[in-house]
């Protein structure tokens, strides 16, 4: 099965997340097929705390993918900010 879910990265205490498409048999760092984006818990200032390719996880869902529940937290407030923007 396929899944949308988090790798981390990033050094001790700064943890930085790459939004990722992998098979869900894979090690949460190991081997993934997508890149989709990445999540930014501690962003301050003007950096962004969350940046998704929204067109890609809908591919991705549409052709069978799940999405863990954090991501579908994000996924959903990436939503409103880009609703909000345009």
């Amino acid at each position: 099965m396929v899944k949308i879910r988090l790798t981390r990265g990033g050094a001790k205490k700064r943890p930085f997340y790459h939004i990722i498409v992998t098979d869900s048999r894979s090690a949460r760092d190991g081997r993934n097929i997508e890149r989709v984006g990445y999540y930014n818990p501690v962003a301050s200032g003007n950096d962004q705390r969350i940046v998704l390719d929204i067109a890609r996880v809908d591919h991705w869902v549409g052709h069978g993918a799940q999405l863990t529940e954090k991501v579908r937290s994000l996924y959903k407030e990436a939503t409103k900010a880009q609703a909000a923007a345009a």
